[in-house]
């Protein structure tokens, strides 16, 4: 593999798992609640 492609790879890879992490630290931080869900319509 080229250099060029190496970084690429690396810069893809980090992405990815960066916003994985990002997301488990948000959830952990803010926990969903689930009374916050709104109510379905209701069919007439």
């Amino acid at each position: 593999m080229t250099p060029t492609a190496l970084i690429m790879m690396t810069i893809a890879i980090l992405t990815v798992w960066g916003g994985l992490v990002a997301g488990i630290v948000n959830l952990a931080k803010h926990p969903e609640e689930e009374g916050n869900e709104p109510v379905p319509p209701v069919e007439l």
